[in-house]
């Protein structure tokens, strides 16, 4: 008998870079996986790596209130996405996702591996949930 497994991306998006992890609901482990800085590059690796569901990260205040950033520029990035693809994103909360991934990194103060940190973390957050 052989099972398919849905592999997810994990999306911690940001103006500048997006950090992308990967995961499945058969190890249901997310792994860091790259830094982009467009939505081609993430539709690129949506069709390379036969991703079937997007994990995205929603920038939300401490209070739940939704960011000035979240109303432009990441409206805008959420719209194209859902698009150009035809698979389930599915929307959580991000809050501390970014404190979490610094304290992870250590004192390497680069923004590619915190950016990758954080979307894993985004991404483990949701398969954790998984039955």
């Amino acid at each position: 008998m052989i099972t398919s497994h849905k592999k997810y991306l994990g999306i911690d998006w940001g103006s500048k870079r997006i950090g992308l992890a990967i995961g499945d609901d058969e190890t249901k482990i997310a792994v860091p996986f790259f830094v982009v800085e467009n939505i081609n590059k993430v539709l690129n690796i949506i069709k390379d790596e036969d991703i079937q569901v997007i994990v995205l990260g929603k920038p939300l205040s401490i209070v739940n209130h939704e960011l000035q950033i979240t109303n432009e520029s990441f409206n805008l990035f959420v719209d194209e996405l859902k698009d150009k693809i035809k698979i389930p994103v599915k929307m959580i909360d991000e809050r501390l996702s970014s404190k979490a991934a610094d304290a992870l990194v250590g004192d390497k103060k680069t923004k590619a591996p915190r950016d990758t940190i954080a979307a894993m973390l985004i991404l483990q957050n949701y398969l954790d949930k998984l039955s």
